[in-house]
């Protein structure tokens, strides 16, 4: 299986070299680029097509929530995880309303970030505690769609407990571009733009 390709925009050297080394002496993922500015890191993903993205929130110049924005526009394919020094509400419910696949705080083990990459690479949805807890604070969510299949219903769940659609179609014992259509579905029938969102709805209605 080849490696994941992956963009990393940071505006800080340091942080952002790190990150290289580890991703790349960690045999699942290859850094095709590196962008020190979030113009630059959107001009590298338009040109590189990256499957991941690892995007700091708080940069100079074009934020991460701006670069978001602009690479969801530009309907890239690429998977957008967010890396952020510290845990502020409104900017983790902007972040999943523009489509990030992935919340991370910079002070993630590396081990434990590597993880969290490698399950997003596959498809997994994970929130971490400190996540949820934001989540919770938030007003209640109205009911979700009436219109739901079964099949749907469960593929949810499954989202929400942090499933691929690999492991989902094992599962409930349908094919990969089975559950495809059923999360494509659900995106359009809570009008969000990634699984992550998805998973988020779920653990905000207390579901």
């Amino acid at each position: 299986m080849d490696n994941a390709t992956l963009l990393l925009i940071d505006d800080h050297p340091l942080f952002r070299r790190g990150l290289a080394e580890l991703f790349a002496h960690s045999g699942d993922f290859t850094v095709v680029g590196q962008a020190s500015s979030g113009r630059e890191g959107i001009n590298l993903a338009c040109r590189l097509a990256p499957e991941l993205i690892l995007l700091d929130l708080h940069m100079p110049g074009l934020g991460g929530l701006q670069v978001l924005d602009e690479l969801r526009q530009l309907e890239l394919g690429c998977q957008v995880i967010i890396l952020t020094a510290s845990l502020e509400r409104g900017e983790l419910m902007t972040a999943l309303r523009l489509g990030a696949e992935g919340y991370l705080l910079k002070d993630t083990e590396p081990e434990a970030l590597l993880d969290y990459v490698r399950g997003c690479s596959k498809g997994s949805v994970v929130l971490d505690d400190a996540l949820v807890a934001l989540l919770a604070d938030q007003s209640p969510l109205p009911m979700p769609p009436a219109d739901l299949t079964e099949r749907e219903a469960q593929t949810l769940a499954l989202i929400a407990s942090g499933l691929s659609n690999k492991l989902i179609a094992r599962e409930l014992g349908i094919s990969d571009g089975t559950v495809k259509i059923y999360v494509k579905n659900l995106l359009r029938k809570f009008d969000v733009n990634s699984r992550l969102e998805l998973a988020a709805r779920v653990h905000r209605a207390g579901a």
